[in-house]
């Protein structure tokens, strides 16, 4: 009987852990498409994650990590080629609530930055992730 009770017990974990391991999965994949999302409303029009594949914008494959004004093949202003520094999330966060704070003479325009911090956490999220 123990014997019985304990498989019980073992199969009730293992069928839980499965369970939440199952839900962070669900929750993740939901975030990035909610990341996703955000990103193709705000920056999309003239940027994309695909490595080398720049447009109006520089390419944002593997942000987190690159020098700011470092894509190759794409023509920077000079403010962001001597902005020296190199792209975490806090600077992108910072960048694309206000581009011109960070970076005064950049070439974002029309676009002036991004107000509701929600949104920028959505979209510095899954930029993160494109690179992972």
């Amino acid at each position: 009987m123990a014997d019985r009770d304990l498989l019980r017990t073992t199969a009730a974990a293992l069928l839980t852990a499965g369970f939440i391991v199952a839900l962070d999965k669900q929750t993740e994949a939901q975030e990035k498409n909610e990341g996703q999302i955000a990103y193709n409303n705000a920056c999309r029009t003239c940027h994309t994650t695909d490595e080398g594949d720049n447009r109006l914008g520089p390419n944002l494959h593997n942000i987190i990590g690159r020098k700011a004004g470092a894509a190759e093949g794409y023509n920077y202003s000079s403010a962001m080629k001597n902005a020296g520094f190199t792209w975490d999330e806090a600077k992108l966060d910072a960048f694309i609530a206000n581009p011109d704070a960070v970076v005064s003479g950049n070439n974002m325009k029309p676009f002036s930055g991004i107000t509701d911090e929600a949104e920028r956490k959505k979209i510095v999220d899954y930029l993160a992730s494109e690179g992972r």
